[in-house]
């Protein structure tokens, strides 16, 4: 298959369950996978959470127009 027209031929003669394979091997490819860099900034993310002070919904609301037009 060369083409991309083709593999959507190809495709249309596929069952549901057949797509789901196909729809999680794409994925696996185009989403980025885990690494360690993305997980050291996920736990820095965390720890800032728990560490630094947050705002509430209320005051994000109360505050944003303020914040976007600087």
């Amino acid at each position: 298959m060369s083409t991309v027209s083709e593999v959507e031929a190809a495709l249309e003669k596929f069952t549901p369950e057949q797509l789901r394979e196909v729809a999680d091997w794409l994925n696996a490819r185009l989403i980025p996978q885990e690494t360690p860099e993305m997980l050291a900034a996920i736990d820095e993310g965390l720890r800032s959470l728990e560490a630094e002070p947050t705002l509430s919904a209320e005051d994000v609301r109360r505050n944003i127009r303020a914040w976007v037009t600087r």
